[in-house]
């Protein structure tokens, strides 16, 4: 669709029209009456304005969508790739020797072949190695170590009782399928599917050597036993409920409880010595109990055989990966194609040993003076916060005391986490990608069990610093920042400082709204979980809320005739939003005090800039349904028609669409 002429280019050829006329028929004519002035792009589309550039070098795509913010992921692919590249030729330490090794084994797609199913080779033998109900557990213990998780799941997560903590929780899993419901669901649909779940089944156990002539009674054997533990788990929206599956019980008891899984076993193989887990289904685990003591050893081994297949394939020889990507990727995910054999291996690398990766990517590509400036900015954002408490209307001494201490207490960390890891890995080679694939995860998986335990909750992030991500983690109270952000659009050293406020600053704004809104009243600054608001400031949270969602309602969805924004689905993004930019620009003008309207404009245009996307019609509408923020012609301007200091940038006068009444605007924390 062709951008809009904007109203002054359109006078301007009515004027000239009104030139080109005879001097005699102009010289009969009245004196024209004034005409009102025309109103700049910027006061009615600021987006539209400060986008035109970008807009036009990138046209709508064929599908989906692109983003400023999605050219800066790929940016950090080809980054990650270009450090590997160097890595495998000439590795520069210990870990860069890995990581090289790793990859030079994942683009070589001829010793892959060559490889063929070697690497689970050991695996497949000791699962042939099970010839009664007690050599069941240590088998699924074994696979958890090397990072293949069957029957159940088990992984490190915060004690809700002590967020300084983690716990292992125990929870339900084992499934080939994403949902237990497609199991029991009776459905035309659910049987198709698992008419093809059954074929790929069969599919991978033939692989893993199973006969040909076998392969349907296996794989209905597998299909049975999956379907008793889909019947046994809870529904998967039952999931959604953090303090619905929390159960912490004494990891002693467990042993006793469930002797044929050997819990008790399970944990000392995982390298746990905590006194307490979580385990917030016993009914399953009482059944998965029963399941191991009363069916056959050989339905077992056909599980755990086709459970190892399985994982591994994308690994492995064409074979095993052409029979993954064609249920897993066509029929779940609707993919046409496989990746790239670079972007494959690279998946797999920050798969598994992702936090390797990242600790070289910003070691590269992250200078020290960018990542000071980034901890100065959020400081500063953090301090600008704090004096918008003071003077906030609508929290009281109580909530303003507890807010004040919590961001006191704020940590701020940029690049990569604070805590390094152990890289103490098997050397890995490179004859065989899945065999790395095996080390990396086993260590992957060790370095999680040692999150377990007391002061052990920040010894990560859930994002990894080669990732573009700007976040703030409630359970330990800390903006994380990682490296691949902290380029453009986001924050570069050849940014003008003023952008860097109005981008990097407002994103920092945004998340550290987190830790006093709706949300983060939730822990308090001792990390303890309760409320800390009022009624009084609950009510005037809902009020302004309310006006959120009038406001974005009101807004036309991009690309879609007659749509509109869902304001109720968006409303906290849409808050945080507002919230961001007003943190950046009182940031900016305490540390810029001499800025001016040019330091203004730079602010404006670097926050509008980081919204620049091109979407879809399609891609719009599946959008409207499900997604929890605004396009991004609105979340650049919803939160800059709040800010009158926007109109006295741009000269826009009251009533134009960037500068409603004042009456009319909205502040989140004011």
């Amino acid at each position: 669709m062709p951008t809009p002429r904007p109203l002054a280019f359109a006078l301007i050829l009515a004027l000239a029209s009104g030139l080109a006329a005879p001097d005699s028929h102009a010289a009969k004519k009245k004196p024209a009456a004034k005409k009102a002035p025309a109103v700049a792009l910027a006061c009615t589309d600021f987006y539209a304005d400060a986008n035109a550039d970008w807009l036009k070098a990138n046209p709508m795509p064929a599908s989906g969508a692109i983003s400023s913010l999605g050219q800066l992921t790929a940016l950090a692919l080809q980054q990650q790739r270009d450090l590997l590249d160097a890595a495998m030729a000439s590795p520069q330490g210990n870990v860069q020797k890995l990581l090289g090794d790793f990859w030079a084994s994942g683009l070589d797609e001829a010793a892959v072949e060559r490889d063929g199913a070697n690497p689970i080779a050991p695996l497949l033998q000791r699962i042939d190695g099970i010839k009664k109900a007690r050599d069941i557990a240590p088998s699924i213990a074994a696979l958890h170590q090397v990072g293949i998780p069957v029957v159940f799941n088990f992984s490190a997560d915060i004690d809700l009782r002590d967020l300084d903590r983690h716990l292992g929780y125990f929870s339900q899993g084992g499934l080939g399928l994403p949902d237990p419901a497609y199991y029991t669901r009776s459905d035309a649909d659910a049987r198709a599917l698992l008419s093809r779940y059954n074929e790929y089944v069969q599919k991978i156990l033939v692989l893993t050597g199973v006969p040909q002539k076998d392969a349907a009674a296996e794989a209905a054997s597998v299909i049975e036993l999956e379907t008793r533990i889909a019947t046994a788990s809870k529904p998967l929206v039952d999931l959604r409920d953090a303090r619905g599956n929390f159960a912490p019980v004494a990891a002693s008891s467990l042993g006793k409880q469930y002797r044929n899984l050997q819990l008790d076993a399970f944990l000392k193989a995982q390298g746990i010595s905590d006194d307490t887990v979580s385990l917030a289904n016993p009914a399953l685990f009482a059944q998965l109990d029963q399941f191991v003591g009363g069916l056959k050893p050989g339905q077992w081994k056909t599980y755990l055989r086709w459970r190892v297949g399985d994982a591994m394939a994308p690994y492995l020889a064409k074979p095993w990966r052409d029979a993954s990507f064609d249920f897993r990727g066509k029929v779940l995910r609707g993919d046409t194609q496989q990746a790239p054999r670079w972007k494959q291996a690279l998946d797999a690398i920050n798969l598994a040993a992702g936090p390797m990766l990242g600790r070289e990517y910003a070691a590269r590509y992250l200078p020290a003076a960018t990542k000071k400036q980034a901890d100065n900015i959020a400081g500063q954002i953090r301090d600008a916060l704090i004096r918008n408490i003071d003077t906030s209307t609508w929290l009281g001494d109580a909530a303003k005391a507890e807010a004040r201490k919590k961001l006191g207490k704020l940590r701020i960390e940029v690049g990569t986490p604070r805590r390094d890891l152990d890289y103490t890995v098997q050397p890995m080679g490179r004859g065989s990608f899945g065999g790395n694939m095996l080390i990396a995860a086993t260590w992957q998986h060790r370095q999680e069990m040692k999150r377990i335990g007391r002061g052990n909750a920040d010894r990560r992030w859930d994002v990894l610093p080669q990732q573009p991500a700007l976040a703030y983690d409630l359970g330990q109270n800390r903006l994380i920042v990682t490296a691949a952000m902290l380029q453009s659009p986001v924050l570069d050293a050849g940014m003008p400082l003023a952008a860097q406020y109005g981008a990097y600053a407002a994103l920092v704004g945004h998340e550290l709204s987190h830790a006093i809104d709706a949300r983060g009243r939730l822990v308090d600054a001792s990390a303890e979980v309760r409320d800390w608001w009022g009624g009084a400031e609950a009510s005037a949270w809902d009020a302004t809320a309310q006006r959120v969602i009038v406001l974005y309602d009101s807004f036309p969805y991009p690309q879609l005739t007659g749509v509109k924004v869902n304001g109720r689905l968006s409303r906290d993004e849409d808050m945080a939003d507002l919230a961001g930019l007003e943190l950046a620009r009182s940031a900016m003008t305490a540390a810029l005090p001499g800025g001016g309207v040019e330091a203004d404009k730079a602010f404006y245009r670097g926050w509008a800039q980081v919204w620049a996307q091109q979407v879809t019609k399609d891609e719009a509408q599946r959008r409207t349904l499900q997604d929890v923020r605004a396009p991004g012609q609105w979340r650049a301007n919803g939160p800059i028609m709040q800010q009158a200091a926007f109109g006295t940038a741009y000269g826009c006068k009251v009533g134009t669409p960037m500068q409603p009444k004042p009456e009319d605007r909205i502040s989140v924390f004011h």
